[in-house]
């Protein structure tokens, strides 16, 4: 038994060749397509047609098969054909090749193939039935057996390297004959090799019926003749061609003067000889295509590269982007590159004339409206299927004092942007200002959420995890000599600060206002970002995959390798180092104390750190620290280090 593999790029060029260039006209367009012999047993062959089969490119893919498409333009039109006429119309070009001696010098005119279908262009629904026109030839099996019982090891070798086209002939010592099928026919000891495709243990494939009438066309009296029905498989990691057949079959010889009779009208699913009927609208409207489309090369990488690649867990992933310039709008579009869908973008900003050139998801229209909700409607149009949100947000912080008439928004603020950090499984921080990053460090930090955070300088940039600590977890006293840290004790952005944030862009130039950065600079750290991101998730630990010291470390816990903490790049001489530092106890984001304060207290503590410049530092600890130690000491100790 056979069938038809129509891929769907095989249908949208059907559909674009209909609109575009068939318009009203019904004549029939050429086809190619392609089988294979290595099918599994039990899997019924199958002739598949792709993408390539309405062009002139040569198929490169199994043994070609060519023939014609005709699509009417009503579903009446094609009730109405006269199946038995085109039947018999193909047959008698085959039958032609065979007077002229055309199909000597040409194999493929032995099997061709006509296809007569309607396609409902609105609906994506296709009627359609396939016809292989066959000769019905008496031949007689006299004997069966395989190719592995049959030959010696070094005769199926000659057999399989001498298998370069569906039809070959090789002579009684299994040699390919010069002159192809002529020197097959004065040799009955010879042999004609089918590329087969049926995989049934018992029975040929299609191909050779006709094949067989060739043979019989030529001979001038019964003759048996020695067929291998060539079948390659793998076993145990070994290309085999041991359960091939190998059949002697008795042939007479074929009158010249009328045409034998013609089946091969494919049967439907229930066997019945009658057309077939394909809906393919849900999959063949254009988002659901790219919706097919955009996982293919992340599949592909299933199939050999890692095969042990969990893409569940990316399709499944809530991501929320704080800031949406130059690294949102660059982590947005590796995001959508690695199938992850459901995306919120956050600013408080709009389009400005100066983004377009650097920030990818805006172009000239967008100038004045918001960053975020026209980031996220790009987003919807680069992928239809992605779930995209906007928000317009501004971030309190640290170091800008709030007033009382100021404060019912402020803590709406921040209780927006507390549900945004519950409801997402990754926070990327990516905002303009240090102070910016405070509240969703604390926020990722109190609510145990992996935060990937990335800034950049004019030539450098950092992309960075946070330790995510879960409610159970301690503070850990840092081991001097370690080679690895645990994802638990690993610090955050604000763990190297002796002071606490404050208002960075009082009292600043222009210059210093903007971030002024090479233009490549944000796509590195972008792209970074995110792939450090994929690694961490496809580590067993996920966020608390340790972060390690040791550089001849590969790091293969994770299918993707290592997963550092951080990753510090410079683009003036294009390096980058891996450091690992331990969480600061006295950290004014991070540390122990400031997450059980916002705990308890959340939004008045929360005013107060905005609203007191040194009130984070008495909190944390670092203001007690500050004040016992002995700077005097530690420049003493540095001139030491020094004028060694």
């Amino acid at each position: 038994s056979s069938g038809i593999n129509a891929e769907y790029g095989c249908w949208t060029q059907l559909n674009a060749k209909k609109l575009d260039e068939l318009k009203l006209d019904e004549r029939p367009l050429p086809l190619s397509a392609f089988y294979t012999n290595d099918c599994q047993s039990g899997v019924p062959a199958h002739l598949t047609l792709s993408y390539d089969s309405f062009t002139d490119k040569a198929v490169t893919r199994g043994i070609a098969y060519h023939g014609q498409i005709l699509n009417t333009n009503t579903i009446e039109e094609f009730k109405a054909k006269d199946f038995n006429s085109i039947l018999n119309s193909v047959g008698e070009k085959i039958w032609a090749s065979f007077q002229d001696g055309s199909v000597l010098e040409n194999p493929l005119l032995l099997n061709q193939f006509y296809c007569v279908c309607f396609a409902d262009l609105k609906k994506y629904r296709y009627n359609y039935w396939f016809c292989f026109p066959a000769f019905a030839t008496p031949a007689t099996i006299v004997e069966k057996s395989t190719v592995g019982k049959a030959f010696t090891d070094d005769q199926k070798e000659n057999i399989r390297s001498s298998a370069t086209s569906g039809v070959v002939f090789l002579n009684e010592h299994l040699q390919l004959s010069n002159d192809k099928c002529s020197a097959f026919l004065h040799d009955s000891k010879g042999y004609v090799v089918l590329s087969d495709p049926s995989t049934d243990s018992e029975h040929p494939g299609w191909p050779l019926r006709n094949l067989l009438a060739l043979i019989s066309y030529y001979l001038q009296e019964a003759t048996i003749v020695n067929v291998i029905c060539l079948r390659e498989n793998k076993l145990a990691g070994q290309q085999s061609i041991d359960h091939s057949l190998f059949l002697k079959i008795r042939l007479e010889p074929l009158s010249h003067s009328a045409m034998p009779k013609v089946v091969g009208w494919e049967r439907n699913s229930k066997g019945k000889l009658t057309s077939k009927y394909a809906d393919l609208s849900a999959s063949m409207d254009p988002a659901k295509i790219s919706e097919s489309s955009v996982n293919l090369n992340l599949k592909l990488m299933r199939w050999r590269l890692l095969p042990e690649l969990n893409l569940e867990v990316l399709q499944k992933l809530k991501v929320l982007v704080l800031g949406s310039g130059t690294l949102g709008c660059n982590v947005a579009r590796c995001l959508l590159g690695w199938g992850v869908k459901n995306i919120t973008m956050l600013d408080n900003g709009k389009v400005s004339y100066s983004n377009p050139v650097r920030q990818s998801l805006f172009n000239f229209e967008d100038c004045g409206k918001n960053k975020a909700e026209t980031a996220a409607a790009r987003i919807k149009q680069i992928n239809p299927s992605a779930v995209s949100r906007g928000v317009t947000l501004s971030i309190p912080m640290p170091g800008h004092p709030v007033s009382k008439l100021e404060e019912e928004k402020v803590k709406e603020s921040i209780t927006q942007l507390e549900d945004l950090i519950d409801g997402a499984d990754v926070v990327f921080l990516l905002t303009d200002t240090r102070e910016s990053r405070w509240l969703p460090t604390l926020l990722c930090s109190a609510k145990c959420k992996l935060c990937i955070n990335s800034a950049l300088g004019f030539d450098t940039y950092l992309v960075m995890r946070h330790g995510v600590r879960e409610e159970g977890d301690s503070l850990e006293t840092p081991v001097i000599g370690a080679s690895t840290i645990s994802g638990s004790q690993l610090g955050c952005y604000f763990c190297n600060d002796v002071v606490a944030p404050g208002d960075s862009t009082k009292d600043r130039t222009l210059d210093q206002m903007c971030t002024v950065t090479r233009p490549g600079n944000a796509f590195v750290a972008s792209s970074l970002a995110v792939e450090l991101m994929v690694s961490i998730l496809q580590h067993p630990l996920q966020a608390r995959a340790p972060a390690t010291l040791d550089l001849n470390d590969e790091g293969q816990d994770s299918c993707l390798g290592r997963v550092p903490h951080q990753i510090r790049g410079f683009l003036s001489h294009f390096s980058a180092v891996q450091p690992a530092s331990h969480a600061f106890n006295k950290c004014t984001a991070c540390c122990p104390e400031v997450i059980s304060r916002y705990r308890d207290n959340k939004t008045e503590f929360l005013l107060e750190v905005f609203n007191t410049a040194d009130y984070l530092e008495k909190v944390s600890g670092l203001a007690d620290m500050l004040e016992n130690t002995d700077f005097g000491e530690v420049w003493d100790f540095d001139s030491d280090i020094e004028s060694d």
